[in-house]
């Protein structure tokens, strides 16, 4: 126990030199220590939340855990939405604090993409370098001949003897033959735009259960700490959880409001310090989140935002939304016009075996912010018929349409569209090869429906149209629907305020 006097000697050694005081608070705190140099990485305000120092207070128990050479408490998985400070906290900062305390430690942090990582591994970097680090702990640094973004290690110039930690910095599904960590970081191992692929689902599965245990320093004792939004039922956070493993999961939903979206936050103590239903006034306000669910459909929403990556149960399309016109607009009235087809190279069986369609859906851009479907044509042809009719529709629809084609997976998809291009020259003509699921492509398209933002001319195509819409995603066909949803996708590039 410290006496009144010594207290004294205490106190006037920090007001002499506060910069003892400083670094005795950083050491007590990762927290303080986020505040204390955030502007060497940031230069927007640091805006506190509770959600921050609960994920400082639980990143510094696993640490202090892992520097005691104990057996590994657990691994830790963090879902959080977009923006909520995830990555300058785990990924920039972490690291840096532990080297503050523990300067042996190594690390291996990995993200989707090399750039990405690299990204956060160059902030790590250049929070040490900043003068106000180097003023707390002049004795940190980053060793000379070991200094690159991707593969840098510290130097402790008061224990010289003490080989000093490392961060390598890498990507999801890339080798890490000769590195190790103490501590494993993986912030975001999907790409959002490619999220709903199975196959970069499974890659980063496999990385995950394949090659990273492998770069354990010590296989018994080394954490991996899993920081993401959730993007699939089964990417990696879904993957790892529904193995039963020793997991720490920390879930928090941009918003509680929703159905559902409250039984997610996990651990469930944790709703109390929600405010007005919301994780972050400040950083996903209300209007945030509106617009948010415009910009990512009910499927992108209900993932990034609300942590439940559950494709759409029913009634995806609300079509008595969708309000119907009796003359096409005038062209003083319209921004864009796009004709997306859909092919389908299969003709009618007698098997009893339904083939799809070939669409074309016309669908134009309405100075006012909504989009109208002008006409559609829907058939079953042959491969030379049905490059006829779209040559035709062309010529019809004249000059100021721009076409787009989906180009199926595969070679024969790519030659498929290959010919359907030389068949349009003189056209403007564009490829699109699409990744993810069918209703992922579709939710951004449905959210504008339900919005009444989407017109259609009276036509007798309608009925067929509406259908495939009212029976989604449960329908025996969703040629119309892929049809349109390129089509919106690419009117939607331009910049473009909704009405809601």
């Amino acid at each position: 126990m410290i006496d009144n006097t010594e207290k004294q000697k205490v106190s006037q050694v920090i007001l002499e030199n506060p910069n003892i005081g400083v670094r005795e608070l950083c050491n007590r705190s990762f927290f303080f220590f986020l505040q204390r140099f955030w502007s060497s990485v940031s230069s927007a305000t640091f805006k506190p939340n509770w959600h921050i120092k609960y994920l400082c207070d639980v990143l510094q128990d696993l640490a202090e855990w892992r520097a005691n050479k104990n057996p590994k408490k657990y691994d830790l998985i963090i879902n959080v939405p977009p923006g909520m400070t995830k990555t300058i906290t785990c990924s920039i900062m972490f690291p840096v604090w532990c080297w503050t305390r523990w300067h042996w430690m190594m690390f291996i942090a990995a993200s989707y993409s090399n750039d990405l990582s690299l990204e956060s591994a160059g902030k790590s970097r250049d929070v040490i370098y900043s003068s106000q680090f180097r003023t707390i702990y002049p004795e940190l640094k980053v060793r000379e001949d070991k200094d690159a973004r991707g593969n840098f290690q510290i130097v402790n110039t008061s224990e010289p003897l003490v080989l000093g930690g490392t961060r390598y910095t890498t990507s999801v599904k890339s080798t890490l033959t000769g590195f190790h960590g103490d501590i494993l970081i993986v912030d975001d191992p999907l790409n959002p735009k490619r999220a709903a692929s199975d196959a970069e689902i499974k890659e980063a599965n496999d990385w995950f259960e394949q090659t990273l245990p492998t770069r354990k320093t010590d296989k018994e004792a080394t954490p991996t700490i899993l920081i993401m939004q959730r993007l699939h039922q089964n990417d990696p956070t879904g993957h790892i959880l529904n193995k039963d493993l020793n997991i720490r999961h920390i879930c928090l939903p941009g918003e509680i409001n929703n159905k559902g979206y409250d039984d997610k936050v996990k651990p469930p103590e944790l709703k109390t310090f929600y405010v007005d239903g919301l994780l972050d006034s400040n950083r996903l306000t209300s209007v945030a989140l509106k617009e948010l669910m415009e910009k990512l459909g009910q499927y992108g929403y209900a993932s990034q935002i609300g942590q439940n990556p559950t494709p759409p149960s029913g009634g995806m399309f609300q079509i008595d939304k969708i309000i119907t016109i009796e003359r096409p607009p005038d062209l003083s009235e319209i921004s864009h016009i796009i004709r997306a087809w859909d092919k389908a190279g299969t003709v009618p069986t007698k098997k009893g075996q339904e083939p799809a369609w070939t669409v074309g859906l016309k669908m134009a851009r309405l100075k006012i912010g909504k989009v109208v479907i002008l006409d559609i044509k829907r058939g079953r042809w042959s491969s030379d018929v049905r490059e006829e009719i779209i040559k035709q529709t062309a010529q019809a629809d004249g000059s100021k349409v721009e076409i787009w084609i989906e180009q199926e997976p595969g070679s024969g998809g790519k030659e498929s569209a290959e010919n359907t291009v030389r068949n349009l020259m003189g056209f403007s003509v564009r490829v699109d090869r699409p990744t993810g699921d069918k209703l992922f492509r579709a939710d951004p398209f449905s959210v504008q429906v339900n919005a009444g933002n989407v017109l259609i001319l009276n036509a007798v195509w309608n009925t067929d149209f509406k259908e495939e819409l009212r029976f989604c995603p449960f329908g025996r066909f969703m040629d119309q629907i892929d049809a349109a949803s390129l089509a919106f996708s690419k009117l939607s590039r331009k910049k473009q305020v909704w009405v809601l």
